[in-house]
C-alpha cells in the first residue's frame, strides 16, 4: 500500500519513491491543518483552504453535511446494483480516506458509489452473473483506472485527449446512461406507476426550485418523500397488485419493513470475494472512460473554486479513485468515484478543508456498522426507485451531451457524427455481435468499441480540415503550489 501511495503522489515525470515529501507546518499526508482565522466564521470573501480548518465542532458539522449530501446517490447505487448498502457506505468512508492520503490532502473530495456501473451490473446479472461476478468485473475496471492515472501522471493530461477526445468521451457517457432506460421501464416503474410518477415530479421540483444545500440533496429528499408516500398509501389503500421483483403481478406491500425489525443495531456488513469472468469484464471496461471524464471534470471544478491549478494532480486523483475502487470491490463493495453533490456543498459553503472530508469518512464508517440502517435503505420501494431513476439515468446520459457542449464538439463534422451516432444506437438499443458460440459483444461494450475505434480509424483517413479540435484539458504541467489569487480577484 505504501508503494501505491508513493506512485500516486509522485509528480509528473518523477520516479516514485525517489524523494521524501516534507511540507513543514502544512498537511503532510493530509491529516494536519492550520486554524482558519478564529475558527468560527470565515471573513467576507475569504475561503477555507484545503490545508486549513474551522473549529473541530464546526468541522464535524460540515462532515455530517457532506454525508447527507451524498446519501441519495450513494445508497441508490448499491441498491440498484444488488450490493449491500451498509458495505457501500462503509467503503465510501474508506475510499475517501485513501483518496485524501494519496492526494496528500490537496484535492478535497468525497468518494461514493458510482452510478456509472449500474447499467454494467444490470447487464451482468441479466446474463446470469451474481454479486461476486459484478464486483470482480468492477475490480478490473479499478485496476485499469489506477494504471490510467499513473499514465496521466507520467505523460500529462494531454494523453487523455489523444486517446479519448471529447466526442468519444461524451458519446460513451451518453450510451452508458441511456442504456439504463429499459431497467427503469421494465423493472422499477411497473411496481407502482403512480408512486413513481409522483416521486419523479417531486424530485424534479426539488432539483429546480430548491436553493443552496437543499438542491444538492434533491435525490435524497425524493427518496424520503417516496418512502413516506408508500407508507401512507399502504395504510390507506392496502396492498398493491403489481410485479415485485419478478415478471408476475402479485399482491404486496409497497413498503416492506419486515427485514428492518430483524436487523441488528450494530454489526459488520456482508463481505464477499470477487469472481472474474471475461464476458463480465468486457462489459464493465468501457466505464473507465466515464470515470476518467468524471474525475477530470471534478478536479477542474475544485481547482477553479479553490483558486489553484490542480491539473498536475489529475493523474493522482484518477489513480487514487482506481485504488479506492479496487480496495472496495476486493471485499464485495461497490466501485467509488468523486461526488459532484459534495463539490456543490463546497461551492455553497466556501469551505474546502479536507478536515471536513476526514470527518465525513468517519461518519460513513459508523453508519456502515449499523445493519438496521442498511435494512431501511434496502427497503426502498420499487416504485420510488422508478421515479428517481427516470431522472437519474437521464441525467447520466445527458452529461455526455454536456461534455460535447463544453468542448464545443461540432456534430456537423462527419468525423465526429458517424462514430458517435453508431456507438450510441448500438449501446442504447442493445445491438449485439456474435463472435463465437460462447462469446458475443453487445450493448455498452460494443457501443464503446465502435465509438473509440471508429473515431480513430476514420481520423486516420480523414482530410486535414476535419481534424481540427480544441483540447479537452490543459497539458497538466501547471504547479499546484502556486499562490492562489487574492479573494475576489
Amino acid at each position: 500500500m505504501a508503494l501505491i501511495f508513493s506512485a500516486m503522489s509522485a509528480e509528473p515525470g518523477e520516479v516514485p519513491g525517489s524523494r521524501t515529501y516534507t511540507q513543514g507546518a502544512t498537511m503532510g499526508l493530509g491529516v494536519r491543518w492550520t486554524l482558519h482565522g478564529d475558527g468560527k466564521t470565515p471573513a467576507p470573501g475569504a475561503v477555507v483552504r484545503p490545508d486549513e480548518r474551522l473549529s473541530w465542532p464546526r468541522t464535524f458539522g460540515l462532515g455530517a453535511q457532506h454525508v447527507v449530501a451524498m446519501f441519495g446517490a450513494s445508497f441508490v447505487s448499491p441498491v440498484l446494483m444488488g450490493l449491500d448498502p451498509n458495505l457501500a457506505i462503509m467503503m465510501s468512508g474508506v475510499a475517501t480516506a485513501i483518496f485524501l492520503l494519496a492526494t496528500r490532502g490537496q484535492v478535497p473530495s468525497y468518494l461514493g458509489c458510482s452510478l456509472s456501473f449500474v447499467g454494467v451490473a444490470a447487464t451482468i446479472r441479466a446474463s446470469g452473473g451474481d454479486s461476486a461476478v459484478v464486483t470482480g468485473a468492477v475490480f478490473v475496471v479499478g485496476a485499469v483506472l489506477f494504471l490510467a492515472g499513473l499514465a496521466v501522471q507520467r505523460f500529462g493530461a494531454r494523453i487523455i485527449h489523444a486517446a479519448m477526445p471529447p466526442v468519444v468521451t461524451g458519446a460513451v457517457v451518453m450510451l452508458i446512461g441511456f442504456n439504463l432506460a429499459p431497467v427503469t421501464a421494465s423493472t422499477y416503474w411497473p411496481q407502482d406507476q403512480w408512486t413513481a410518477l409522483l416521486v419523479m415530479l417531486f424530485t424534479g421540483l426539488a432539483v429546480v426550485c430548491l436553493r443552496g444545500f437543499f438542491s444538492r440533496i434533491a435525490i435524497f429528499l425524493g427518496l424520503v418523500f417516496g418512502y413516506v408516500l408508500s407508507w401512507v398509501l399502504d395504510r390507506v389503500l392496502g396492498k398493491i397488485h403489481s410485479p415485485a421483483g419478478g415478471a408476475e403481478a402479485v399482491d404486496h406491500w409497497r413498503l416492506d419493513l419486515s427485514a428492518v425489525g430483524k436487523a441488528d443495531w450494530v454489526g459488520l456488513p456482508s463481505f464477499h470475494a470477487p469472481s472474474f469472468q471475461w464476458s463480465a469484464i468486457l462489459v464493465a471496461l468501457p466505464v473507465v472512460i466515464a470515470l476518467i471524464a468524471e474525475n477530470a471534470g471534478h478536479v477542474k471544478a475544485v481547482g477553479e473554486m479553490t483558486g489553484r491549478s490542480l491539473d498536475g494532480k489529475l493523474g493522482t486523483a484518477i489513480a487514487a479513485d482506481g485504488a479506492a475502487s479496487m480496495f472496495s470491490t476486493a471485499v464485495g463493495g461497490p466501485p467509488n468515484t468523486t461526488y459532484s453533490e459534495n463539490i456543490g456543498v463546497m461551492a455553497a459553503t466556501r469551505v474546502y478543508s479536507t478536515a471536513a472530508y476526514w470527518a465525513a469518512a468517519c461518519f460513513a464508517l459508523l453508519f456502515g456498522l449499523c445493519p438496521k440502517f442498511g435494512a431501511v435503505v434496502a427497503a426502498i420501494p420499487g416504485g420510488v426507485l422508478g421515479g428517481i431513476t427516470v431522472i437519474l439515468y437521464g441525467m447520466i446520459g445527458l452529461l455526455g451531451a454536456q461534455i460535447w457542449l463544453n468542448a464545443k464538439v461540432d456534430l456537423r463534422n462527419p468525423l465526429n457524427l458517424v462514430p458517435a451516432a453508431a456507438g450510441i444506437i448500438i449501446g442504447v438499443g442493445g445491438v449485439s455481435l456474435k463472435i463465437s458460440d460462447n462469446f458475443e459483444l453487445g450493448g455498452i461494450a460494443l457501443g464503446t468499441i465502435v465509438v473509440i475505434t471508429g473515431y480513430h480509424v476514420l481520423r486516420a483517413f480523414a482530410p486535414a480540415h476535419l481534424k481540427t479540435q480544441e483540447p479537452l484539458l490543459d497539458s497538466g504541467t501547471s504547479a499546484y503550489d502556486k499562490e492562489p489569487p487574492a479573494a475576489g480577484s
